[in-house]
């Protein structure tokens, strides 16, 4: 198994003042242990169902008893085929997605770059990626196929594989723009798209809700249904393994069964994320006597070792023991009139945001990969800039 820290680790040591520490705490949803946690919107979108705009957990009638401990800021439990919401808890609270964006970037980019073809990396392809990212392995100058490219983005979360896809794509700045525009076209619009990857960038965010939209579009395309549910592959190597290709295994430890997860019975497949800025991501689907659910859990505040993956196995086992016995609380096919309660967006590439990380490692373990703080007096203010860089954790 590869480790999970990048070949750009570096550690680096600052010291906070406290009130340093008290503003950027309020500024991250991924609060720490000791702060409050944070609370979702007064006005959320309606997109779906009224119902959906209300903070807390939402339930139709006759469903069982929603799972104890639930801790994620935004959850949200659909059927695949019907669209209804069988349940939810701020499911538009726009949040930062991480790696889970790459099922939009999926559905997105694979009917412009789909699989069977052939292309050489070059170094300017893998140029931008922010520090700390999740990568696969790609090697600038060899040949891969968009299959091995594919296989990067799904089982190894892998900025590189993005990257080189966003090329083929035309560009970094274009593929953005795509992906706005699908996203809109789909009804998304909690999600505003600022980097491929999902790497942090300044105003990038998604719901629970626009997460499970990309994850039920993503699955009519037979490609991405196949890449989503494949456990373990093998990628070519580069001059590090001799050439020889090595084993790589999916992120998604529900579906791969690695770091102690016990696989999902039915799981089709999703996308994971972490960073810790967004705290842990995970979209699923998964189906059970012909019913098909999708599940998408957003930044659990217990830091429990999985614990988005016990929420989420929690929230897929009540969806089937609810499925057909209530009613639901909303609908995934609602879509907004044209034009109307969105807010401009400006698609701009990754790398001009606040902060930086990674995501998609599959060692389980967190760490820092080094933390600057600039503190600017300006006016008789002071003015905070943070840049994290983080290693790699799913």
């Amino acid at each position: 198994m590869r480790s999970s820290l990048s070949p750009q680790f570096r550690r680096g040591f600052v010291t906070l003042t406290a009130g340093a520490v008290t503003a950027l705490a309020v500024a991250s949803p991924a609060a720490a242990k000791d702060d409050k946690p944070p609370t979702p919107p007064a006005q959320m979108s309606a997109v779906g169902g009224e119902r959906l705009a209300k903070p807390g957990p939402q339930a139709g009638t006759g469903a069982p008893a929603l799972p104890k401990g639930l801790s994620a800021l935004s959850w949200i439990v659909s059927d695949a085929d019907s669209g209804d919401v069988l349940a939810a808890s701020n499911a538009h609270w726009p949040l930062p997605p991480a790696s889970t964006l790459k099922m939009l970037f999926a559905a997105t980019v694979l009917p412009t770059v789909p699989h069977g073809l052939s292309h050489k990396v070059t170094d300017e392809e893998l140029t931008g990626m922010g520090a700390g990212s999740s990568a696969v392995g790609i090697v600038p100058g060899q040949q891969y196929t968009t299959d091995d490219l594919w296989r990067g983005v799904f089982l190894r979360s892998g900025n590189d594989a993005v990257h080189v896809l966003s090329s083929m794509n035309g560009g970094v700045d274009k593929t953005v723009a795509d992906m706005q525009k699908r996203a809109d076209a789909l009804g998304a619009k909690d999600t505003h798209v600022r980097s491929p990857d999902g790497y942090d960038a300044e105003g990038q965010v998604s719901s629970a809700y626009d997460l499970t939209l990309f994850l039920r579009e993503g699955l009519k395309n037979a490609d991405f249904k196949e890449y989503c549910s494949t456990a373990e592959a093998k990628f070519p190597g580069g001059p590090s393994t001799k050439g020889k290709p090595f084993a790589i295994s999916n992120t998604n430890r529900m579906l791969s069964g690695i770091g102690g997860v016990e696989k999902y019975p039915g799981l089709i497949g999703g996308k994971n994320g972490y960073t810790s800025h967004a705290g842990n991501t995970l979209a699923e689907a998964a189906t059970r006597d012909g019913r098909t659910l999708l599940v998408t859990v957003m930044n659990p505040q217990e830091k429990k070792h999985d614990e988005v993956y016990a929420e989420m196995r929690d929230l897929l086992d009540w969806g089937f023991k609810a499925a057909g016995h209530t009613t639901p609380v909303g609908s995934l096919n609602q879509r907004p009139p044209a034009g109307g309660g969105t807010s401009p967006r400006t698609t701009t590439a990754a790398g001009t945001g606040p902060t930086a990380s990674g995501d998609g490692g599959s060692s389980g373990a967190l760490a820092w990969t080094g933390v600057a703080l600039a503190v600017v007096a300006a006016g008789g203010g002071i003015a905070f800039a943070l840049k994290k860089q983080r290693a790699n954790e799913s």
